[in-house]
């Protein structure tokens, strides 16, 4: 009887999430690019405006490179611990 009630409530509570998500599609408009040829800025002829710029994306590049390579430690780390797991699967079925 317990499990039969505990089945009914369980149900009942798929149910109640199914008819609350909404089955009206959500529409996104494509981005539209942020500068168009008429509104172009005209072109910087500051060479020291010109150098903080190539300084500041090369930086921008030495972190983006640093991230990437953290990223790849971790993957690293990720697969040893996977296949760690794996073997200890193995193990737990042969004992």
């Amino acid at each position: 009887m317990r499990a039969i009630i505990i089945s009914l409530v369980t149900i009942c509570a798929v149910a109640g999430m199914l008819s609350a998500q909404s089955s009206k599609p959500v529409i996104v408009p494509a981005a539209k690019s942020a500068v168009t040829s008429a509104q172009a800025p005209a072109a910087v002829n500051n060479s020291a405006s010109l150098q903080e710029a190539l300084k500041m994306l090369e930086e921008m590049k030495a972190v983006n490179e640093e991230t990437l390579r953290k990223q790849a430690a971790t993957l690293e780390q990720l697969d040893e611990l996977e296949k760690a797991a794996d073997q200890l699967k193995i193990y737990a079925k042969r004992g």
